[in-house]
């Protein structure tokens, strides 16, 4: 599977390839644009940067990784060689659609190993003054995800998501990145946001959406995507209710940290 496009915040052009991988490698990225093209293993340890997105590796980092991550962990896939060349996966839509599309349409290997659950036995909670998590033991994977969006307009969105009862294809990869108009000039200025558009991008202003929505509530629906492309950091798939209400990257990979921490 071969994808190009425009980073969503260096505004650069990059390539990223998928190929299997054996079993037990994990999710690997490799940097093929850099001599000696270094891998970088998809692990909370490689985590770098939360800014607006998930940045993994020091010397040949790779940014925003989140979607295809999230594709990933829709399509139950596990073990896979990611090069990128460039240092910014293309943002493409903006959402995981694109790259749920390209991988299944490249065929997924099945492979004799089975891989083994990160299983929650006690509640995770992590929380800043303004947003949460928790975490609580269950029988199958569950997310619950509440947005405030301060907008009248749009009100606090809640979308819940059990992949074995939703359709993550129809329901959460085809959700959009999104961001407020009056904080896209200070992301500018960070060095963020360069390649956003109106067509890779959900703009909400001050009476709502500024362009149209796939869905109602397509920010709570993004937010979930984050958060699976997040959670794929643990190195295998969670086995418990996750609630969120208004977080963002830096409290999913800490929320995912503590949850290795409770072994």
């Amino acid at each position: 599977m071969t994808l190009a496009g425009v980073g969503l915040h260096s505004g650069k052009v990059a390539e990223v390839v998928c190929m299997p991988a054996l079993p037990d490698t994990g999710i690997v990225f490799r940097r093929g644009d850099r001599s000696g093209a270094p891998s970088i293993p998809a692990r909370l340890a490689a985590v770098r940067d939360v800014r607006r997105g998930v940045t993994l590796g020091d010397a040949a980092p790779v940014r925003t990784v989140e979607h295809l991550l999230a594709a990933l962990a829709g399509l139950g896939v596990t073990n896979v060689l990611v090069e990128v060349t460039g240092e910014e996966l293309p943002a493409l839509d903006g959402s995981a659609a694109p790259y749920y599309a390209a991988l299944a349409g490249a065929g997924i290997d099945e492979q004799a190993a089975m891989a083994p659950f990160e299983v929650l036995h006690r509640p995770v909670w992590v929380h800043t003054p303004a947003a949460w998590m928790l975490g609580v033991p269950a029988e199958r994977f569950r997310i619950t995800y509440i947005v405030p969006t301060k907008r009248v307009a749009l009100g606090t969105q809640v979308v819940d998501f059990a992949p074995e009862r939703d359709n993550f294809a129809d329901q959460i990869a085809p959700a959009r990145t999104w961001g407020f108009a009056e904080e896209l000039a200070a992301l500018r200025a960070e060095g963020l946001a360069l390649g956003v558009t109106a067509d890779n991008a959900l703009g909400i202003g001050p009476d709502g959406y500024l362009n149209p929505p796939r869905f109602p509530d397509e920010p709570a629906r993004h937010k979930v995507l984050d958060l699976l492309g997040d959670l794929m950091l643990l190195g295998r798939p969670l086995r418990a209710h996750v609630i969120a209400f208004g977080a963002g990257h830096a409290l999913h990979v800490e929320f995912a940290r503590r949850v290795k921490a409770t072994g």
